[in-house]
């Protein structure tokens, strides 16, 4: 699984919580209303990433170009999570650690999903 950088998470984040599509515009004018001040240069170079890593899609028909999420970010925290799962050399330890560790609420939650 492709990992993110800092920036490309920000990026990620903006574009997760959008109703639709976005230019590189549009993410800059959202990272810099959060006190981040980046060239638009630096924006196109992590959408084209994200794009070869498979985390968005542009729409190149359009002028500026549009992006969209290719996944939601609840399927990439869920592959994150199976992807520590891959390589914890005691997978029960983790999951008890895990498990241990969250909140009532999530334990339901847990329960719940569960017991399907």
């Amino acid at each position: 699984m492709a990992h993110l950088g800092d920036l490309e998470r920000a990026v990620m984040e903006v574009i997760w919580d959008a109703d639709g599509s976005l230019t590189a515009y549009d993410v800059k004018d959202v990272l810099e209303a959060d006190g981040r001040d980046l060239a638009a240069t630096t924006l196109l170079t992590v959408l084209s990433r994200l794009d070869k890593k498979g985390f968005v899609a542009s729409d190149r028909t359009a002028r500026p170009h549009r992006y969209h999420a290719l996944g939601t970010r609840e399927a990439h925290m869920a592959e994150l999570m199976h992807e520590v799962l891959g390589v914890a050399g005691d997978r029960s330890a983790v999951l008890a650690r895990f498990v241990g560790g969250v909140s009532a609420e999530d334990q339901a939650v847990l329960r719940r999903l569960l017991e399907g």
